[in-house]
Order: structure tokens, then C-alpha cells, then sequence
């Protein structure tokens, strides 16, 4: 069977709308970055000339395509290195979101045990400590540059359920420099 296709309205549909359920049945690649992706890969959709589809990510490989460093396609485990910082990019990029060890370990395709043993063993810290850590990096500096209360800035960093987190960590940091604005 030939490992290419030509590409279908459906396998588009797939591209477009990031449809996971065709994980695994066919790869993309784009010509014009020399990148293959998963159809679920949440990188910007191609344009539609320049998709060539794979039944397998070792023919893409032997195409010369890369593989994307967001979805990786191919499966391979990410050194533990770059697995850590691509963990810190999605921290950076939704720390105000609600971010679980099962999201973070999904987006990096593997599994939250792995995710939580290779990042504290790397960065010394837990996912969930290195979050709570930029949160309230992120809330030191609006409260240093706004007139925003603590608990509108809590509300604004992603820290929604434990706004008593915040004030006290805030009170060790800073002492009592600021006074609380909106109870």
C-alpha cells in the first residue's frame, strides 16, 4: 500500500477542526515548512496546496519532513530538557488558565506520572508549584504597577478558588507595604 494519499475532504475537515479521533490514521505535512503534524496539532491550518498526507510518520520522516515540536507526530519522547521547557512555554502561555497535571501532560503527549517525575526532577519544582510560582510573580507585578485590589488580581492571574493563597504569599513577599483594597 502507498504510504501517501491524495487528501480528502474528510481528512481536511479533520486538519481544520483538530479532530483527534484521526490521530494515528494519517499525518500531514507541510511543504512549505518541511514540518508534519497529528490532524488534532492546534498549529495554524495550512494552506490546503500545501498539505501532503502520510499513512505513517516514518514515510514522512523519510521524506525529509520534520517533525512538529507541538504535536510531536513521530512519538518519540522528548529529552528531558526540552519536555521541561516546553512545560514552562504552555505554563507562560495559560498560567491564567486553569492548568491540571493532565492537561500539561495531554498537550505533550504523555503521561502526567512522567510529565511530574521528569519536570521536579529538571526544575526542582512540581508543574503545580512552578504555576502558583509565575501566578504570583505575575501578581507582584501588578500590584507594583496598578491600583488593582488583591483579590481583582488573584481574579486576574488564574488563581480563582484560592484567593487566600495569594494574599498570604503576597504578605510574606512584600510585608505589609500595600493595604488591601476590595474585600
Amino acid at each position: 500500500m502507498n504510504s501517501k494519499s491524495r487528501l480528502t475532504p474528510e481528512m481536511w475537515r479533520a486538519i481544520t477542526e483538530n479532530d483527534s479521533a484521526y490521530d494515528g490514521v494519517f499525518y500531514y505535512a507541510v511543504k512549505t515548512t518541511g514540518i508534519f503534524c497529528r490532524p488534532s496539532c492546534k498549529s495554524r491550518v495550512p494552506q490546503i496546496d500545501n498539505v501532503q498526507i502520510f499513512f505513517n510518520a516514518k514515510d514522512a520522516l523519510s521524506e525529509g519532513y520534520r517533525p512538529c515540536k507541538r504535536c510531536n507526530p513521530a512519538g518519540a519522547l522528548l529529552p528531558d530538557e526540552e519536555l521541561a521547557q516546553r512545560v514552562v512555554e504552555i505554563i507562560e502561555e495559560s498560567y491564567r488558565d486553569p492548568l491540571s497535571l493532565q492537561a500539561l501532560a495531554d498537550r505533550c503527549h504523555i503521561s502526567p506520572f512522567h510529565l511530574q517525575r521528569t519536570f521536579k526532577r529538571i526544575k526542582g519544582v512540581s508543574p503545580a508549584e512552578y504555576i502558583l510560582q509565575k501566578r504570583i510573580e505575575k501578581a507582584v507585578d501588578l500590584l507594583a504597577h496598578s491600583e488593582r485590589s488583591i483579590a481583582e488580581i488573584a481574579s486576574m492571574v488564574g488563581i480563582l478558588r484560592m484567593r487566600n493563597i495569594l494574599p498570604l504569599c503576597l504578605k510574606r513577599r512584600l510585608g505589609n507595604r500595600r493595604r488591601r483594597t476590595g474585600k
